[in-house]
């Protein structure tokens, strides 16, 4: 009973606090879509059709769920160019990336 209490109460403070649970706010969205059009752009090419890495399409990406695309993009693929963005962002926020990668992005 005590883990799940501990357990609650950090997830309570970590999403009250802006962790890691909280949604990203405005203005970390727009850094988040700078990212994309800028850092991954550079190899998923600047329309996100494909380049060095495959098309961020959302055609493309129809096979993966969104929490499969924010592990991706969280932790890369070793033994390809994709690196690990989990330096850079959270896990909420790079769920909430894979989310708008499925819905279509306009550029």
């Amino acid at each position: 009973m005590k883990c799940f209490r501990f357990a609650t109460y950090a997830v309570l403070c970590l999403s009250l606090s802006g962790g890691a649970l909280a949604a990203p706010t405005a203005d970390r969205k727009a850094e988040l879509m700078y990212l994309l059009a800028q850092d991954c752009g550079a190899c998923h090419g600047m329309r996100l059709k494909g380049g060095l890495g495959p098309s961020l399409k959302p055609e493309a990406l129809r096979q993966w769920d969104a929490e499969q695309l924010a592990q991706t993009i969280l932790h890369g693929r070793p033994g390809t160019p994709m690196p690990p963005w989990s330096p850079f962002m959270s896990h909420q926020e790079a769920l909430w990336l894979a989310q708008q990668l499925k819905e279509g992005i306009s550029q």
